[in-house]
């Protein structure tokens, strides 16, 4: 069951690579950037969409930054609790 599961995820990552790569090559042409200032920018639509994508992801961390140190300095504000181990096994029924 455990190489099964590898092998599944193995599959699916050559799938996942198969698919962005054909999208890659189906989105090859130049596309041309503009900016500010006169700088034009000539590269294949793909890198564009793969900086766009990027860029999104890290805008996506950064706005979770506040979120998660917030939440790391109330975890370590907060008194840790021990709870009673109520795990142990009855010795005293019987057939035990």
């Amino acid at each position: 069951m455990k190489n099964l599961t590898r092998y599944l995820g193995l599959a699916a990552k050559v799938a996942l690579f198969l698919l962005v790569l054909g999208f890659a090559l189906k989105n090859s042409h130049t596309a041309t950037f503009y900016s500010y200032l006169g700088y034009v920018w000539q590269v294949p639509l793909i890198v564009l969409l793969g900086l766009a994508f990027l860029l999104g992801a890290v805008t996506g961390v950064v706005a979770l930054l506040p979120t998660l140190f917030r939440l790391r300095r109330e975890l370590a504000r907060k008194p840790r609790l021990l709870e009673p181990d109520t795990t142990t096994i009855p010795t005293d029924l019987p057939g035990v």
